[in-house]
């Protein structure tokens, strides 16, 4: 090979690159977190996420993306241009949450800690390349191993659908990074209750649609016949998205059902988030009855790195009783100074009865979050 043709071939490969990160910049609009970046993209969760249904394991899109667009500046790495591949088979991932934190409740003296709050990896391997793969993802701190997912997921021959089995997280509405979010809550379908059973998943042009049968017991054993049923089904345009979601879960101690409606919508910089559910709780351990969440966030990228998330949040955890409701506001300043890390400072009030001083607590935090 020519001296000539060698240059060449670099400025092609040199040329390709930027044409690459000049794509990912405008088509992101320099949006950069959590599900209101596939508002921002107009894309669904599946382009930056190995789960179609979002979280865990990033894409090799979604990682050019974290490292390319997310942060404020690019610092020269070792793992510039990093996609989890080891080998021609198998890629790895992985998070870590470490937080300070300030709790204030009325007549209470504060809590403040330091706190882990979580350590993850994420293996995936091509068994058959883009048609059958085995993933796992594993929280390994605090505290001793903990299974979060570990699946075979089968996709059909023109990649718009899949079959899906092992324990998994439910597909139900969005998918947030805060946990104890009052929709979140109120349903029990989170990122803490993974449960074991098959996932049929269906994605054509701007339609999106899961449908899941497990056994109902967030992984924990078995004590009936009994069976969980979830699905959900999403349009998703280039400036919105809508969907509805649905699950039911037949137990001894008795059903409990959600039904949710979730929404996303992109208005210049600014990414809206909203759903809103209602659950109806029949178990003897809750006999909570029916209960109503909604919440609404907004998210404005004010500039590149530099995120302001404002969130309202509402729960009435006993329709039949009356003034039981509650709220919660945040207000998260997050930034992303260079690749691979992220930091995100906030407050969060809450407000309830008068009576109950925990309905009124404050919450002061920091969180490094460091993720490849």
């Amino acid at each position: 090979m020519t001296a000539l043709s060698t240059l060449r071939q670099r400025r092609a490969a040199a040329l390709g690159r930027i044409g690459l990160l000049t794509l990912l910049y405008f088509a992101a609009n320099a949006a950069h977190a959590e599900p209101y970046l596939a508002v921002q993209l107009g894309l669904k969760c599946s382009q930056c996420h190995v789960n179609p249904t979002g979280g865990g394991l990033r894409t090799a899109f979604g990682d050019i993306f974290a490292q390319t667009v997310l942060p404020a500046q690019h610092l020269d790495s070792v793992l510039d241009n990093w996609t989890g591949q080891v080998g021609q088979y198998i890629r790895v991932g992985g998070d870590l949450r470490f937080d300070a934190s300030v709790t204030q409740v009325p007549h209470a003296h504060s809590v403040q800690q330091f706190a882990l709050e979580q350590t993850r990896v994420y293996f995936e391997a091509d068994v058959i390349a883009n048609r059958l793969l085995a993933y796992v993802d594993e929280q390994i701190a605090p505290g001793g191993a903990l299974n979060r997912e570990a699946y075979l997921m089968y996709w059909g021959a023109t990649h718009d659908w899949y079959l899906k089995a092992g324990q998994m997280y439910l597909p139900f509405g969005l998918r947030l990074q805060d946990q104890t979010a009052f929709i979140f809550t109120a349903t029990g379908i989170n990122m803490t209750t993974p449960d074991q059973g098959v996932e049929f998943g269906w994605e054509r042009g701007h339609w999106d649609a899961q449908i899941a049968v497990s056994n109902g017991t967030a992984g924990g054993a078995v004590s009936g016949a009994g069976k969980q049923s979830s699905g959900q089904l999403a349009f998703v345009a280039s400036r919105w998205r809508m969907g509805l979601a649905a699950n039911r879960n037949d137990q001894p101690a008795g059903a409990k059902s959600a039904y949710g409606i979730f929404a996303g919508l992109r208005t210049g910089p600014i990414a809206w988030l909203g759903q809103a559910d209602i659950t109806d709780d029949r178990s003897i351990a809750a006999g909570q009855g029916k209960q109503l969440a909604g919440l609404l966030e907004a998210n404005w990228m004010v500039a590149r790195g530099n995120n302001v998330k404002v969130t309202a949040e509402f729960l009435n955890p006993n329709r039949a009783v009356a003034n039981g409701e509650q709220t919660r506001w945040s207000l998260i300043y997050e930034l992303s100074p260079v690749q691979f890390v992220q930091i995100r400072a906030g407050v969060r009030w809450n407000d309830g009865i008068p009576q109950d001083d925990l309905e009124h607590q404050r919450l002061y935090f920091v969180q490094l979050h460091g993720f490849f």
